[in-house]
C-alpha cells in the first residue's frame, strides 16, 4: 500500500477518539492512562531509535536543528500559544477560544504526521509501517482531546466530529505536500523526529507521571518493547 492509504487508516483514528467521546458520556481514566503511557513508550522509541538515525543519515548534522525547530514547533503550538490542552477527556468547560486555538495547534501537528508517514515510506516500507503505527497510536486520543474540547465549549458532538476530521485532512494534505515539495521531503524525517519526540516525551509522559502504582509504568515500557521488538523483526 502507499504512503497516501496508510495516512487515512491513520487519519481514522482521529474519528475513532472522537467518536468514543460523542457516543458514551465517560471514558475509564485508569484506562485512557494505561494506553497513553504504552503510546508514549511505542513514539519514544520510533522517534529516537528510528526517525532520528534516519535522519542524520538522511541529511547529515542538518538535520539536527530541525529535529530541535519539530520539537519546539509543537510546544509553541499546543502550549505557549494555547492555556489548556492535554491528550485525555476534557471535563470542565473552556471557552471557545480555547478550543479553537487547540485545533490551531493540532492541525500543525497533524500535517506533520502526514509529512513522517511519507518520509518514512521514501526510506524504506519498513520505517513506513513502523511511524504509521506511532502515528495511529496517539490519532486515537489526539481524536478523543479535541472532541471533548469540542464539547467542553458548548459546541454540538457533530463540531466535534467536524474538528477531529479536519486533523484528519491535515494528515492527508502532510502526505501529499510531502510528495511535491522536495525540501518537504528531505527535512521530513528531522521535522517528524522532532514532534514525534515531543508528543511522546512532553505530551503523553505527563498524563500518566507520578500516578500511584506500577501499571503505567509497566505500560510505558511494554511500548518501548513492542516498537523494539517491530524493529528486530523488520530486520533493523
Amino acid at each position: 500500500m502507499s504512503s497516501l492509504v496508510y495516512a487515512v487508516l491513520a487519519a481514522a483514528g482521529n474519528l475513532v477518539g472522537a467518536a468514543a467521546i460523542t457516543a458514551r458520556p465517560r471514558w475509564s481514566p485508569r484506562s485512557l492512562e494505561l494506553f497513553l503511557a504504552l503510546s508514549a513508550g511505542f513514539l519514544v522509541v520510533v522517534a529516537i531509535v528510528g526517525l532520528l538515525p534516519e535522519a542524520l543519515a538522511h541529511a547529515g548534522a542538518g538535520a539536527a536543528p530541525v529535529v530541535l525547530a519539530g520539537f519546539l514547533a509543537v510546544h509553541l503550538t499546543q502550549h505557549a500559544l494555547v492555556g489548556h490542552f492535554h491528550f485525555g477527556e476534557e471535563t470542565h468547560h473552556v471557552s471557545r477560544s480555547v478550543s479553537a486555538s487547540a485545533l490551531a495547534g493540532l492541525l500543525l501537528h497533524t500535517f506533520v504526521d502526514g509529512v513522517a508517514i511519507a518520509s518514512a515510506f521514501a526510506v524504506s516500507d519498513d520505517l513506513g509501517v513502523l511511524v504509521f503505527g506511532a502515528v495511529f497510536l496517539h490519532k486515537v486520543p489526539e481524536g478523543l482531546a479535541i472532541a471533548s474540547l469540542w464539547i467542553a465549549s458548548g459546541r454540538s458532538r457533530a463540531a466535534a466530529l467536524g474538528a477531529a476530521t479536519a486533523l484528519g485532512v491535515a494528515t492527508l494534505l502532510g502526505v501529499v505536500l510531502t510528495d511535491l515539495f522536495e525540501p518537504l521531503a528531505h527535512w521530513g524525517l528531522a521535522l517528524s523526529a522532532g514532534v514525534t519526540l515531543y508528543v511522546g516525551a512532553s505530551n503523553l509522559i505527563p498524563e500518566f507521571q507520578g500516578k500511584s502504582g506500577w501499571g503505567h509504568n509497566a505500560a510505558f515500557f511494554a511500548g518501548c518493547a513492542i516498537a523494539l521488538g517491530l524493529r528486530s523483526l523488520m530486520g533493523h
